[in-house]
């Protein structure tokens, strides 16, 4: 996996080239310090921007009459995201796979906290759909919420990852920001489709999911600084961001695929959901082929 490679050489860059203080475990480059630094700004926000902006040219060709069903597809790139590329990712890092579990579970229940406090805050500014009994209209953000405070963690663990390859070498780290880029699309076209579906319009989808693109550039940043203090924290990171997509999947987009019963709706639905899962296993396969010609 391209995190297990740019991991392992990191690691043998920060033993033989790297120097430390006796104070915080903060690591700083002993030489090319600004090329470096310039490497990692332009490659995650560039990374980051492309990946938006490919994921959008993908997702807003969709009519407004396909997005329901393609909201199936959405599910799918965001358990498949979670399972076979975050988890798997964690797991590795986590000193054992309790801490990931816990960190999940932890996670899973601070967006059930921030889901009702969202819908108390609503509640209290305007009418809703508690109050007023209607159903199956906007959402007014807060499944759109979730998703963008989960690609967030996710940005951000990419930044990371994109600085360490840097680190290591220039050549490492392109490969290692191609690979991410190329994963990261269509994880970002099924947030789209659920900000869409959620009632935002183009340009809000697309001004938000720059918004959190962002934090590719910020993890990158900080990880160059503070390299040490970053990698002990990207397995909950991950956590975190698994747990996001876990929980928007099951509990907020799932049950409204039930409001369709008929036979063909729930044949299509489970073809969209295979779909999404197969897109982030092949693009995945892809990265780490692409990862490994740099070996």
């Amino acid at each position: 996996m391209v995190i297990d490679r740019a991991r392992v050489a990191l690691q043998r860059k920060l033993d033989t080239e790297y120097v430390c203080y006796s104070g915080p475990i903060v690591f700083f480059p002993t030489t090319h310090a600004m090329p470096i630094l310039a490497w990692i700004v332009a490659s995650t926000l560039l990374g980051g921007v492309l990946s938006v902006i490919a994921a959008a040219i993908l997702a807003l060709r969709a009519k407004p009459t396909q997005l329901p069903m393609l909201v199936s597809y959405a599910i799918g790139t965001l358990l498949g995201a979670a399972f076979l590329e975050i988890l798997p990712h964690a797991f590795e890092l986590a000193p054992s796979v309790k801490h990931v579990t816990v960190t999940v579970l932890i996670g899973i229940l601070l967006f059930f906290v921030l889901e009702k406090l969202v819908l108390w805050r609503h509640c209290h500014e305007e009418q809703c759909d508690v109050h007023t009994g209607r159903q199956g209209q906007s959402d007014h953000g807060r499944i759109a919420t979730m998703v963008i405070i989960g690609d967030t963690f996710h940005n951000c663990v990419d930044g990371v990852i994109i600085a360490g390859a840097f680190l290591v070498s220039v050549e490492l780290g392109i490969i290692t920001a191609l690979a991410i880029i190329t994963h990261e699309v269509p994880q970002e076209v099924g947030d789209f489709l659920v900000l869409l579906h959620s009632g935002y319009s183009k340009r809000q989808a697309l001004g938000f999911n720059l918004l959190s693109s962002g934090a590719m550039v910020a993890g990158g940043v900080f990880a160059y600084f503070a390299l040490q203090t970053v990698h002990q924290l990207i397995a909950p990171l991950l956590g975190i961001a698994a747990a996001s997509m876990v929980y928007v999947s099951i509990a907020d987009l799932i049950p409204g695929l039930h409001r369709r019963r008929g036979l063909l709706a729930t044949v299509q639905q489970a073809l969209l959901i295979a779909a999404g899962i197969a897109t982030i296993w092949v693009v995945g396969s892809l990265a780490t082929s692409i990862a490994g010609v740099s070996a």
